[in-house]
């Protein structure tokens, strides 16, 4: 499509509607009465006239300020369904066991709806790239010719341009001292003033024209650290458990880093020392001064084959507290939370007649064995395990997680006198027997206990983006939201004196200025057009 040439000698884009030098109107069908519309100068957009090739079609969908609400409203419908039922990563238990088991039918269909891990879903994502695309789009088809149209215009108008400005107004007398009054007032109200065979372009707060495209930017910035964080390594926020004594590798670091815990601390106030806190901890009992974990910091040194227990190299000793988080090469590792978890069970093979003991033994919860021989021909089995007990809606026993907070054993006894063994179910304090008339059982005998400690593992490389986003987003806020941009023209027309005034907002104190400005001259203050139309509308 050829460009347009005006008559001023400006050539402008396909499509232009007012000349981007002059301000007349280039198409025929456009010419009214009417006051112009000066949103974007009239000037050519890219999704207003081409719409041939599929480039042309996706960039007209994407530039639709329609198309980026409803991006925006699906984005949040879709993102309201992940707050239903508990996200995959906070659950312990499978996730197509979980789901079923805790919420039914229901359960079950949102897990394979995939709204389990919906904000790491692919399709998530691509609603989230989609609202991205639609703000570059949206800018780049209005930014690029209003910063055109803006850039070439002349300060000398088109009659045409000046009679449809909504503030226009005619004098037919004007001496040279009064137009020097204007321009000193006008220099006083900070206005750049640009002059052409003496006619006079007064302008300022361009800038704020600006304001909407740097909120996009500043959007499309933080949309893209938001869219960093599904990257591996890019944003960690882990919980690690870890009990006394033992030592974990912390998560999301490729097991690089380990965690070693020496002991908990918990500490509460005494109030016959803590005088401050005696009315609190005479109402609540106790108050917790100090929730602390020793730790030691552990870093892998070369590499390790599959199985093989990992050389580690101290990095450092560190008391985590709360709000004093371990931090080393950008990972912080916070105190939590903490637990008391049952670490052992004794249990004694019992004869039921004679209550005799045959023997006993201990069990690992972490880490039991499958079988224990305790002399003289007597032996246990574990035939099952279920580290935190509880009976399903079918009847039949299961585990509501990994973690031993009610452990349950079905054993197999095995005796001198019962040498092909009897099976005895036994949980904490009692014993449960569906499996007939036993001679034999297993008593419970006591636990051990051990700290927990609970940390949350974090990095987060995608902050800067995060925060740089959000200050450009502000910056456009009050950009556009605190300025407007301004204009008046002040043109020689046919003998006579023209002005007429813009702004892209706050029309009411535009016109105040024009009173200031002309308040010391003979000229009079020209009218605001679309009141006048308003008023013969409503029969005034």
């Amino acid at each position: 499509m050829n460009d347009v040439k005006c008559e001023c000698g400006h050539v402008n884009p396909h499509g232009t509607v007012l000349c981007e030098a002059c301000g007349k109107e280039l198409m025929i069908e456009t010419i009214t009465d009417q006051l112009i519309d000066m949103r974007y100068e009239g000037s050519a957009r890219r999704s207003q006239t081409y719409n041939k090739t599929i480039i042309d079609k996706i960039w007209n969908f994407f530039s639709s300020v329609k198309v980026g609400v409803w991006l925006i409203i699906i984005t949040l419908v879709a993102s309201s369904l992940g707050t239903i039922l508990p996200q995959e990563m906070y659950i312990d238990l499978p996730a197509d066991v979980y789901y079923e088991q805790e919420y039914g039918w229901f359960g079950k269909l949102y897990y394979q709806l995939g709204f389990n891990n919906l904000y790491g879903s692919w399709w998530y994502l691509i609603l989230i790239a989609m609202i991205g695309i639609s703000l570059v789009i949206c800018s780049l088809d209005r930014v690029v010719p209003l910063y055109k149209a803006l850039k070439a215009q002349r300060v000398t108008r088109h009659e045409s341009f000046l009679k449809r400005q909504r503030v226009f107004g005619v004098n037919d007398v004007v001496s040279e001292s009064d137009l020097t009054v204007i321009k000193k007032n006008l220099k006083e109200r900070h206005y750049h003033i640009r002059e052409e065979n003496g006619d006079v372009l007064a302008e300022k707060g361009r800038f704020s024209r600006w304001g909407p495209y740097v909120n996009h930017v500043g959007l499309i910035i933080f949309l893209f650290g938001g869219m960093l964080r599904f990257i591996p390594g890019m944003y960690v926020n882990e919980d690690l458990w870890v009990r006394e004594g033992e030592t974990a590798v912390v998560p999301e670091t490729d097991g690089q880093f380990y965690l070693h815990n020496n002991k908990f601390i918990l500490e509460h106030y005494d109030k016959n020392k803590d005088k401050t806190f005696e009315k609190a901890i005479n109402q609540a009992g106790e108050v917790v001064k100090n929730y602390q974990s020793n730790v030691v910091l552990y870093k892998r040194v070369g590499q390790n084959l599959p199985g093989e227990k990992p050389n580690l190299k101290k990095i450092k000793d560190y008391k985590v507290r709360v709000n004093l988080p371990l931090q080393y090469e950008g990972y912080s590792v916070f105190q939590a939370s903490f637990r008391n978890e049952l670490n052992k069970m004794s249990f004694s093979l019992t004869n039921k007649q004679t209550s005799i003991s045959n023997g006993e033994l201990t069990i690992d919860l972490r880490d039991p064995q499958m079988k224990y021989d305790l002399g003289k021909g007597y032996s246990v089995e574990i035939l099952n395990y279920f580290p935190d007990f509880e009976f399903a809606k079918n009847g039949e026993p299961t585990t509501k997680s990994r973690i031993p907070n009610n452990p349950a054993f079905v054993f197999r006894m095995v005796t001198p006198d019962k040498p092909k063994g009897e099976t005895s179910f036994v949980a904490i304090k009692q014993t449960i027997e569906p499996f007939g008339d036993n001679r034999y059982k297993m008593t419970f005998k006591g636990i051990e206990t051990t700290n927990v400690s609970g940390f949350i593992v974090r990095k987060d490389s995608t902050l800067w983006a995060i925060i740089l986003g959000g200050i450009i987003f502000m910056i456009g806020v009050i950009q556009g939201a605190y300025w407007n941009h301004r204009r008046i023209w002040i043109q020689n027309k046919n003998g006579q004196v023209w002005i007429a005034a813009h702004t892209n907002k706050n029309w009411y104190g535009l016109k105040r200025e024009i009173e200031g400005v002309l308040a010391d001259t003979k000229l009079t203050v020209p009218i605001d057009q679309a009141q006048i139309e308003e008023n013969e509308k409503g029969g005034v």
